[in-house]
Formats: structure tokens, C-alpha cells, sequence
């Protein structure tokens, strides 16, 4: 029988199936964005505000937001979880990229949503 010491929380396949998701997402965001800027015929502030008015690209830009903050989210919680061993260090790093993700989500909302 083999003993295994369990160390970390083994989240695996799901952080993966994360990583990927969210990566689509993104690059689906961007390649739309870039065609609608070689496309526009009215590339102005005027063209841009009516763009960002309308609601299923406020809805795709925060949804695209979202998968930014849990893409990286996997992965630098996997450096810390790697890379730092004091457990105290790590704990705290964790809370402070947290804190960090959760305030740039609330700046993206305020930005795309106008709230």
C-alpha cells in the first residue's frame, strides 16, 4: 500500500478546465473587439460610446472581465501555492490577491457599467 501525504488542495482538472474556459472566452473577446475596430467605419468617441451603450457588450465585457480575474486567479495562486512555503506568507499572499481581484472587478463594473 502506498502512503501519500496529501499537501495543498489538489484542485487539478477543475483549475485546468478554468484556465481554458476562460482563455476562450478572452480570446474570443479579443479577436471581436479587434474586427469591430478594423471594420468600424466610424472610428471616433462618438462611434465607440454608442458601441459600449449598448447592452450585450456591456454584458460580454464584464463576462470577459470575470474570466480575466478567475484565469488569473488560477494562476497566481499557483505560484504562491508553489513557490512560498511559509504557510503564514502564503495565507496572506492569498488574501491580498483576493482583495486585489475583487476590487479591480468592482473598478471594471463602475468603468463598463457607468454605476
Amino acid at each position: 500500500m502506498v502512503n501519500r501525504e496529501v499537501i495543498g488542495a489538489h484542485y487539478g482538472l477543475r483549475d485546468w478546465l478554468v484556465q481554458r474556459i476562460t482563455a476562450i472566452v478572452m480570446l474570443f473577446y479579443t479577436v471581436g473587439l479587434v474586427a469591430l475596430l478594423v471594420l468600424a467605419a466610424d472610428a471616433s468617441f462618438e462611434g465607440w460610446k454608442a458601441l459600449f451603450a449598448q447592452t450585450w457588450v456591456r454584458v460580454f465585457t464584464t463576462v470577459t472581465v470575470m474570466a480575466l480575474l478567475m484565469h488569473a486567479w488560477v494562476g497566481v495562486r499557483d505560484i504562491w501555492m508553489d513557490y512560498v512555503q511559509p504557510l503564514g506568507l502564503r495565507l496572506t499572499l492569498h488574501v491580498l490577491t483576493i482583495l486585489w481581484l475583487v476590487g479591480s472587478f468592482v473598478y471594471a463594473i463602475k468603468v463598463v457599467w457607468g454605476v
